[in-house]
C-alpha cells in the first residue's frame, strides 16, 4: 500500500514533470538582458504582502546568476522567472556567499527556486509566495574531495529528484555537512546585519544529526530554528529558508 509520503512524492513529480515540460519547450537561450538584469538592481526597494503560503511581492528583484562562490540551478529557470526575490533578500543570499568565500574558500554553492517576480502560486511549491523564500541545494564534494555543485539538470528535475541515503550520499558525491552548517549560519549573519532574520529551515529531520556533528553543531541548535516534523516532500538534496522580512498585509 503507498504511504502518504510516497504519493505526496509522485504527486510532486507530477507537477515538476509539467512545469519541465515547459521549461523544455521554452528557448534554451536566455536573452543577455533577462541574465543581467540583477546587476543593475542594486538600491532597489521591495514589498511583500501576506505570507509565504498566501502572498505577492512588488519590486522583487533576481538573484544573481552566479558569483565567485556561487551560481544558479538553471539559466532557464531565470529566463523563465523563477528565481526572483525581495530585494532584501538578494542582499543577504549574497551578502552570505561573500562570507562563505572569505571563510570557505574552497568551497561552491547552488540555490534553486526562489519565486515570480511578483509572487503568488508558484507551482509545485506550496510556498514561496511573496518573495521570502530561497531553496538552496546542499554542498557537496566529490570523490577527491573537491567541492562541486550538486548537479541539476532536465534529467534530475533540476536537482529535486535527487536522492540522498542516510549517510548523506548521493552516488559519489557525499554532502558537505561543514559547508551547509557554515552557510545557515552566515545566512542568520547576514540577515541579523540588516535587521532581518530567519523564520525558519526546512531539512529533511533524518539528516541533521549529519549537520550537528560538525563543528558548527552546537551554534546551529542555538541560533537555527529547523521545522522539527518532515516536510510533504523529502527536503535532503535541499535547504527551505524563510526569512524574517517585515510585510505588509494582503489588500
Amino acid at each position: 500500500m503507498a504511504t502518504r509520503a510516497s504519493v505526496a512524492r509522485r504527486g510532486f513529480r507530477v507537477i515538476v514533470r509539467a512545469v519541465c515540460a515547459v521549461v523544455l519547450a521554452a528557448t534554451l537561450t536566455a536573452s543577455a538582458t533577462t541574465l543581467t538584469a540583477s546587476s543593475t538592481q542594486g538600491g532597489q526597494t521591495s514589498t511583500c504582502f501576506g505570507t509565504v503560503a498566501n502572498g505577492r511581492l512588488e519590486g522583487g528583484v533576481r538573484l544573481p546568476a552566479s558569483g565567485s562562490n556561487y551560481t544558479s540551478y538553471s539559466t532557464l529557470a531565470i529566463g523563465l522567472g523563477r528565481t526572483w526575490v525581495h530585494a532584501e533578500v538578494r542582499d543577504i543570499v549574497v551578502a552570505a556567499y561573500a562570507d562563505l568565500a572569505s571563510s570557505m574558500p574552497d568551497a561552491v554553492f547552488a540555490y534553486g527556486e526562489t519565486g515570480a517576480r511578483e509572487g503568488g502560486p508558484f507551482a509545485p511549491h506550496r510556498t514561496h509566495r511573496n518573495g521570502t523564500s530561497v531553496d538552496f541545494f546542499v554542498p557537496v564534494r566529490d570523490r577527491d574531495g573537491v567541492s562541486v555543485p550538486l548537479p541539476t539538470h532536465a534529467g534530475n528535475r533540476w536537482g529535486y529528484d535527487i536522492e540522498f541515503d542516510a549517510k548523506g550520499r548521493f552516488g559519489e558525491l557525499a554532502l558537505d555537512a561543514e559547508a551547509l552548517a557554515a552557510h545557515l549560519l552566515a545566512l542568520r549573519r547576514a540577515a541579523k546585519a540588516r535587521g532581518a532574520d530567519l523564520v525558519q529551515v526546512i531539512f529533511d529531520p533524518p539528516m541533521l544529526p549529519l549537520l550537528y556533528a560538525t563543528r558548527h553543531g552546537a551554534a546551529l541548535k542555538r541560533e537555527i530554528r529547523f521545522m522539527p516534523r518532515a516536510a510533504w516532500v523529502r527536503h535532503d538534496e535541499h535547504i527551505h529558508v524563510d526569512f524574517a522580512i517585515r510585510c505588509r498585509r494582503t489588500r
